[in-house]
């Protein structure tokens, strides 16, 4: 599609700071494009998908509205990520309501919830009745969340990877964030330990199950700052959000931003390579999805919105030259790129291949009389059915539920979404794909029909989703979500930078500094932008 690219707001011309191509239309992508585009770049988004968003997207069945990954947004308060980028581009945030509580959650044998509540005092009495004796495990967490949440509202660069983000990360360390550096190197499970928790069988599988939803991992492995945060962000002043409509809102808005400001976004098209020359990303080859035209874009920056392990592989190409040798024979500049990985990611590439397997999600998508909805039922729930079994693979489940007037179903009806990890080898190696997710089905229905009243004729639609859905409509290497484990090797400092190994091509999303989640991949993408900036 064609869009008109002139600035309608004040802001430099588009095009006077170069171009830029950005890989991928997750949140991510679209916040560092649309920022790019109000800074004064010339714009151009790519993404193999028919909407925009991502993990963060929506699909519509029978006038039911579902969210596909993302159910809840942080950041949408004063101050926060989103707050501060929808004011830059002058756009208005969408409407939303606070989660509250954040998430309930359900222990084997248990039929009363605990509320993550969002009033900081309502929190503090729950967790004080359900996990007594544990109050100095709290308040740790709650130093090191107000530190490191002003260590992060001051922009730090992590990791560094020259003077200027070594510069930036220093000024981001004052007197009142030093309190977390004796625990840059310790876990949850060490916090525990440290204070004579080590062996309370249920706080410990609560912190597992909230942990699993924002880390990846459990209290064992999850590293403690990372945690502090996640943990104490459902709480206000901050807080977690529903939006109006659907997680689609978001990405719809950004897209406007990027129009607005003289950007374009092509979606059904392909990016298949990233090209290097003399260790410098220069350009992409780009297949059209309707027409299966294949071209080559170049660029002065390329900022790539995809998992480290897809970055890895748009840098080797050879499938391209094999797919498209006639087409493309006389194109010297298609030519020089399908080679072997340049030189200078041969480390990365090692990092990356060492990293363990990321998570993946099966997924059941419901929509259902609003009969089958019991009263009072919370917004997010998650339930863990037994002890002895791992989080994920139908042992537990993570359900979000619409709210009436929320714009995600008919009147009288309700959206319910359940998910579960799984391994994502499981899936692609499976002798029996269709029935492995069959038995899934029928195994979360029956878990679900524990808390909702499933009657026959309650249930108005279902699907159900596995990696390898994931991984057809999003890219992501293998299925997989969440981003990188929040281990204490691939966090913060020891993470993946937004700056990679080779001039020019920038990594941005959940595989970086802070994280997974809307907030954590747009602070991903304002970092690159002031990175590109100070290029400038």
């Amino acid at each position: 599609m064609t869009i008109d690219r002139t600035p309608k707001l004040k802001s430099s011309p588009a095009g006077t700071k170069g171009r830029v191509t950005v890989i991928g239309a997750g949140i991510g992508g679209l916040t560092a494009a649309a920022l790019l585009a109000r800074r004064g770049y010339q714009v151009l988004v790519l993404d193999q998908a028919i909407v925009p968003g991502g993990c963060a997207s929506t699909f519509k069945r029978k006038g039911f509205t579902f969210d596909v990954g993302a159910t809840q947004v942080a950041g949408l308060e004063p101050g926060g990520i989103h707050h501060r980028i929808f004011s830059e581009l002058e756009i208005e945030l969408p409407a939303a309501t606070p989660c509250d509580p954040a998430c309930a959650v359900i222990l084997p044998g248990e039929t009363t919830p605990i509320s993550v509540w969002r009033d900081p005092q309502k929190w503090q009495e729950e967790r004080q009745r359900q996990f007594p004796g544990s109050e100095r495990f709290w308040q740790l967490l709650s130093t090191l969340f107000q530190a490191s949440w002003k260590f992060q509202g001051r922009d730090p660069v992590l990791p560094p990877r020259n003077f200027w983000d070594f510069w930036q990360l220093i000024q981001a360390v004052r007197p009142d964030t030093l309190i977390t550096l004796p625990f840059t190197f310790m876990t949850v499970g060490d916090a525990l330990r440290l204070c004579g928790l080590g062996d309370n069988l249920r706080l410990r599988t609560f912190l597992d199950l909230q942990l699993k939803l924002y880390s990846q991992v459990d209290t064992e492995e999850t590293a403690l700052l990372y945690a502090a945060t996640a943990l104490g962000v459902s709480q206000a002043p901050q807080g977690l959000y529903h939006l109006q409509g659907s997680m689609q809102v978001l990405s719809d808005r950004l897209v406007s931003a990027i129009e607005l400001y003289g950007g374009k976004v092509l979606l059904r098209h392909t990016v298949e390579s990233i090209i290097t020359t003399n260790g410098k990303a220069t350009g992409t080859t780009i297949r059209n999805q309707k027409t299966g035209e294949v071209w080559t874009e170049t660029a002065d920056d390329i900022v790539a919105n995809v998992t480290a392990q897809n970055l890895v592989k748009l840098l080797e190409p050879d499938s391209i030259a094999s797919e498209k040798s006639a087409d493309l024979s006389d194109d010297s500049v298609l030519k020089s790129a399908v080679s072997k990985l340049p030189n200078q990611m041969n480390g990365y590439k090692y990092r990356v291949d060492k990293l363990p397997p990321s998570s993946g999600a099966f997924v059941i998508y419901l929509g259902v009389k609003k009969s089958a909805i019991p009263a009072n039922c919370p917004p997010h729930i998650q339930f863990l059915y037994d002890y002895d079994g791992e989080i994920g693979e139908n042992n537990s489940l993570f359900v979000s539920v619409s709210h009436a007037g929320d714009g995600r179903a008919p009147t009288g009806m309700a959206t319910v979404i359940a998910s579960s990890f799984t391994d994502t080898r499981m899936w692609w190696n499976s002798d029996d794909y269709e029935g492995l997710k069959q038995k899934y089905t029928a195994g979360a229905i029956a878990r679900l029909s524990e808390y909702f009243d499933f009657t026959p004729g309650a249930i108005v639609h279902q699907e159900s989703a596995t990696p390898r859905t994931f991984a057809r409509y999003t890219a992501r290497d293998r299925g997989a979500v969440g981003g990188i484990g929040q281990r204490v090797p691939t966090f913060g400092p020891f993470g993946f930078a937004n700056r990679t190994p080779i001039q020019n091509l920038w990594l941005v999303g959940d595989s970086t500094h802070p994280g997974e989640g809307t907030a954590g991949v747009s602070y991903s993408a304002l970092t690159v932008v002031r990175q590109m900036e100070a290029e400038f």
